[in-house]
């Protein structure tokens, strides 16, 4: 049978399980009524995880009305106080953003993020993290992900609604998961590091740097920052955090 969405008739969609692997992050979001608007989005696309940074107003009724029949994705919401917090336990982390950021990694169209998402999706818990509708994710935010993506708009008005780059991306997620499968895995190759993994090596490798007098805490200038750099390119995985923080380790004897 259709059914009806905001007067359309579609068809209906068939239940995706890895979709349960993906939780959607929104970081300091202002407005209860696009927290709704998201809610429904993503279980317009059968997602149903949803992660609230510090929101400004949470419970709300205008956040209800907005969901328009997805208050159970609401009620099930986890609302924590950082994005670290938001992270942990996940072996991807993609942040969706509108402008260029120095030191970033480089970017990825929304369709290939979701194509990478959906592969990392089989190995663990997946994030895809949205920002403050006036000013988006802080750079340190954005450098707590591994990938960061962009939707293709128009250059000449490129301001996207935080709810409707949800739908874009939950949609892109979908068709993603509906195409065959990641390639055969590497013989060899070991399971991702999670996001709270990654976070304690480069706080081992700041403090050793710290202790070695490597690094002046009165000029620490980018080392951080090119560190965290360095591991998003990587996509480090489970074991090689460990063989770091064990040379780190060995050398703070």
């Amino acid at each position: 049978m259709p059914v009806a969405v905001s007067g359309c008739r579609v068809l209906p969609v068939t239940a995706l399980p890895a979709l349960g692997q993906v939780r959607v992050v929104l970081s300091h979001t202002s407005h209860p009524g696009n927290i709704g608007a998201a809610a429904r989005a993503m279980k317009t696309m059968g997602l149903t995880r949803l992660v609230l940074v510090n929101p400004k107003l949470f419970p709300d009724r205008q956040a209800d009305a907005m969901a328009a029949g997805a208050t159970d994705v609401l009620a099930a919401a986890q609302v924590v106080t950082t994005l670290s917090e938001a992270l942990a336990g996940t072996v991807l982390a993609v942040a969706m953003s509108a402008r260029r950021r120095e030191l970033a990694v480089p970017p990825l169209w929304a369709r290939e993020a979701a194509t990478e998402i959906a592969a990392a999706s089989t190995m663990g818990e997946v994030a895809l993290v949205f920002g403050n509708e006036t000013a988006g994710l802080s750079n340190e935010e954005l450098l707590q992900c591994r990938r960061w993506a962009m939707i293709p708009v128009n250059p000449e008005f490129s301001s996207l609604n935080v709810a409707a780059a949800v739908q874009v991306m939950c949609y892109e997620l979908r068709l993603a998961m509906e195409m065959p499968g990641p390639p055969p895995e590497i013989s060899g190759a070991g399971l991702p590091a999670t996001h709270d993994e990654v976070e304690h090596l480069v706080a081992h490798i700041e403090r050793a740097a710290l202790n070695s007098e490597f690094l002046d805490p009165a000029s620490p200038k980018r080392l951080i920052l090119r560190m965290r750099r360095l591991f998003s390119r990587a996509v480090i995985e489970k074991e090689e955090v460990n063989i770091l923080r064990g040379l780190l380790a060995a050398l703070e004897k």
